[in-house]
């Protein structure tokens, strides 16, 4: 009777063994994890025993869609570097150029027909006469690129950036301008309140054509920002004064605001004592240019070009 006892206690320990294994051999399946895993079983009639089977599906991966657009400036054109002092005034088509001197980047660009279209600059920095080798007309350079058109009585080598603000004279930074625009007009307010202003950012100049074949612009349009404020202006290539007349709204001929002055004492602008003033002389006296020629500093003063303007 205890030899049956024992035989019975024995089988039950036997199957309560062989259910925790099963139990323990039972398939896991975790939501949360990638790759899929697939769990199969598969039976031997000739066997008593199951093989379970685990075979790893991947997932196919979806590659999500760039939303990025090419924001590059420069896509679709050929860089080229072009001498600052170049006076040939010819231009390569769909081409960029650095047209700021020194280290500044100035980016000037050109469309299909070689016509100056475009012109870019992160920061404008001015003219550093103190460190620069600045001619003594104000200048970096003797002479402006001939481009098509500036050899007209009326137009002038219009810089897009002036001397001034840092720019060359290469034909990627002039264009034929009317001179009372480019001397009097809109085109020297906008240089004139960016110096004033210490320079400008997020500079972009656009330049239009009234066709294919001309060099000379009909109208500009500049954006630029002065301590924040962001300023756009958009003028034709035309004379001011002559359009103002024929709108009525001029009474008299204009004057310039530098002529007023009738001091013929240069000895405190003069700092060399050699009997002449240098533009660089003028402006730490604090003279603006240009100086024309009613002023009185003009006699005293080299007008290279014989424009009647100095510093211009």
């Amino acid at each position: 009777m205890k030899k049956k006892i024992n035989y019975l206690i024995l089988l039950l320990t036997t199957i309560f063994m062989v259910g925790c294994t099963n139990l323990e051999d039972a398939p896991i399946t975790d939501k949360e994890t990638d790759p899929q895993v697939v769990t199969t079983v598969n039976t031997n009639k000739n066997s008593e025993k199951e093989e379970a089977t685990t075979t790893v599906v991947d997932e196919p991966v979806v590659e999500e869609a760039s939303t990025e657009t090419n924001n590059d400036p420069f896509s679709g054109y050929k860089l080229i570097e072009v001498d600052g002092g170049d006076l040939s005034g010819y231009r390569e088509s769909n081409v960029a150029v650095d047209i700021g001197y020194g280290d500044r980047k100035y980016w000037a660009f050109t469309n299909e027909y070689g016509q100056l279209v475009r012109v870019i600059a992160d920061e404008i920095i001015l003219q550093d006469d103190r460190n620069e080798p600045v001619l003594s007309s104000g200048r970096y350079y003797s002479d402006e690129a001939k481009v098509p058109g500036v050899e007209s009585d009326v137009l002038d080598e219009g810089h897009i950036i002036a001397d001034s603000l840092g720019g060359v004279s290469n034909a990627y930074n002039i264009t034929p301008q009317e001179s009372t625009l480019n001397r009097y007009g809109d085109q020297a307010y906008m240089e004139d309140a960016i110096r004033k202003a210490g320079g400008a950012t997020n500079f972009e100049a656009i330049i239009t054509y009234p066709n294919t074949e001309t060099q000379i612009p009909s109208s500009y349009q500049y954006t630029y920002t002065l301590m924040g404020n962001e300023i756009v202006d958009t003028f034709d290539n035309v004379n001011p004064d002559e359009v103002n007349e024929s709108l009525g709204l001029t009474d008299s001929e204009p004057s310039n605001s530098t002529s007023s002055n009738t001091n013929g004492d240069i000895s405190s602008i003069d700092t060399n004592g050699n009997g002449q003033v240098t533009i660089k002389e003028a402006k730490a006296a604090g003279f603006s240019m240009p100086i024309t020629s009613d002023h009185w500093l003009y006699k005293y003063m080299d007008d290279r070009d014989g424009d009647g303007l100095v510093g211009e």
